[in-house]
């Protein structure tokens, strides 16, 4: 009896085995030639941590050596991306293909030019900050607007895969952003670029939940969206009145 069960493990794991060469998109099982997700989130939560020293910091980091510990962070942080993207850059369409040296030497370039970006990163973080500060009357500290609003978080994230974007840097980018999306709920593109440009949002403006805004609103707007029609179906057993159904003809949400 043991044997025949074992027989049959061994036959179903030559059987999914097989399956494997079938060719297909979800087949690839070449564990290293594509970015590591894993990496690449801790990369970004090490990233926040150099963009905001002291806010965001790992077990090792003491007062009394932080400058000695971000100067090995952004060194280590810089080498692993370095290597991330290397693999990335594979990816490219095959006209772009180079040989491994190159390909390497083309990623360590990258890298660097994505961390002297940094400085210019937080003067707009400094920028965004400011602006949810001043946007929201219920905050009373910067620093709470830093350490839980998911909004800062995927803002953050957004402009450090931007970077990545602009330099041409394929996958990585996108699994950032889709890391701050599973968190926040906040879903931002990584080519988007953020502040709208010639978009002005005028002075005392209420805007309602769920409204999306695509050109300058006048200083003093409210702006509020119709409610979305609602079907209902009900057991024709209970007896609804009318008023039962009935919804407001606008919402929005405003604090």
């Amino acid at each position: 009896m043991e044997n025949t069960i074992e027989n049959k493990v061994a036959g179903i794991v030559q059987d999914i085995l097989r399956d494997y060469q079938s060719d297909r998109a979800i087949d690839k099982i070449d564990l290293f030639h594509q970015p590591d997700k894993e990496v690449v989130i801790d990369i970004v939560q090490k990233l926040i941590q150099i963009i905001f020293p002291g806010y965001y910091r790992d077990k090792s980091y003491r007062i009394y050596h932080a400058a000695n510990h971000l100067s090995t962070l952004i060194e280590d942080v810089m080498y692993r991306l370095h290597k991330q993207i290397a693999i990335a850059l594979e990816f490219r369409p095959e006209k772009e293909k180079e040989s491994a040296v190159e390909t390497d030497k083309e990623a360590e370039g990258i890298a660097v030019e994505f961390f002297e970006s940094i400085p210019r990163v937080r003067e707009y973080l400094e920028t965004d900050l400011q602006a949810a500060y001043d946007g929201d009357p219920a905050a009373y500290y910067k620093d709470e607007i830093i350490l839980s609003y998911p909004g800062m978080f995927a803002i953050t994230v957004n402009r450090i895969a931007h970077e990545l974007y602009q330099l041409s840097v394929p996958l990585i980018p996108r699994i950032m952003t889709e890391y701050a999306h599973s968190i926040t709920g906040i879903d931002i593109h990584p080519g988007a670029s953020i502040l709208g440009g010639d978009t002005v949002i005028g002075r005392n403006t209420v805007i309602g939940s769920n409204a999306f805004i695509t050109k300058s609103i006048a200083e003093g707007t409210r702006v509020s969206i119709r409610n979305q029609e609602l079907q209902f179906k009900y057991d024709t057993k209970i007896i609804l009145k009318k008023k039962d159904l009935e919804q407001d003809e606008f919402w929005s949400y405003s604090i």
